[in-house]
């Protein structure tokens, strides 16, 4: 790691975009779980990244940051997931080591905006400047350096299509982004369905998602509880790059089950 790229985190963004463009699927899982293990057993997994999860757990802003940190430390890409756009909160995540953003349920494009203006420095964006954090090396490598590695390499954007309908279509709610993820369980919810339904409505609106994504250039992700073919074509995820597979919660309780053999 360099001066000009302390924590690796320019690099790492680099690294996914090119994965996500050349080829995939890029795997990894939620963290929901505090604390250092998950992150440092997710590091040693070869997982291609995390996402940590600020929406659907008890985690907060502090143990997050850290946790950013000791990911980067760890040669692990991870992302943090947000219920909405806090511009002091994204600046502060990304400041931490965040190499992206995952937006959830997003319905209009106002939304995708508003968190591009928050990732990007002006004039592209809105976003503050300082270089007193660790992602900018403290200040060591200056102003200019900074700014020329954040412009060449900035964080990546996620947003999560997971209703039904939306206020946009989604090709201007997809402006911009890297991922179109399908948020499946959500969106299973919204269509109406149960688990044990047919999924065909589930299948089209991700095949909707799906050409639009094609259509502006942006790669498929979306969640599956677990990395297999038939998951996959459950949800209309074979041809998705960006892969998020259940949570640190979801395997641990697995394997508990496992344990006294229930499935």
């Amino acid at each position: 790691m360099t001066a000009r790229d302390p924590l690796g985190t320019h690099r790492a963004r680099r690294r996914l975009r090119m994965a996500l463009r050349d080829g995939g699927p890029l795997v990894g899982t939620f963290l929901k779980l505090p604390g250092a293990d998950p992150v440092a057993l997710a590091a040693r997994s070869g997982l291609d990244f995390v996402v940590l999860d600020l929406e659907h757990s008890a985690l907060d802003e502090r143990t997050v940051t850290g946790q950013l940190r000791l990911a980067a430390t760890s040669g692990l890409p991870a992302l943090v997931r947000v219920p909405s756009v806090d511009p002091g909160q994204v600046n502060r995540l990304l400041e931490a080591g965040a190499v992206g953003v995952q937006l959830s349920t997003v319905r209009a494009s106002a939304e995708t905006r508003a968190l591009a203006d928050a990732v990007r420095y002006a004039p592209v964006g809105r976003r503050s400047i300082s270089l007193a954090h660790p992602v900018a090396g403290y200040g060591d490598g200056g102003l200019d350096a900074y700014l020329a590695a954040e412009a060449a390499d900035p964080p990546l954007l996620v947003a999560q299509i997971e209703t039904a309908t939306t206020d946009d279509p989604l090709s201007q709610l997809l402006a911009g982004v890297d991922v179109a993820f399908v948020g499946t369980t959500d969106l299973t919810v919204s269509l109406g369905l149960s688990a044990r339904d047919d999924p065909a409505p589930l299948l089209a609106r991700t095949g909707e998602v799906a050409r639009a994504a094609g259509a502006a250039g942006v790669a498929l992700g979306g969640w599956v509880s677990r990395h297999s073919p038939e998951a996959l074509a459950r949800y209309g995820l074979t041809d998705a790059r960006y892969l998020v597979v259940g949570s640190d919660l979801q395997l641990l309780g697995a394997g508990l089950r496992g344990l006294v053999g229930r499935s």
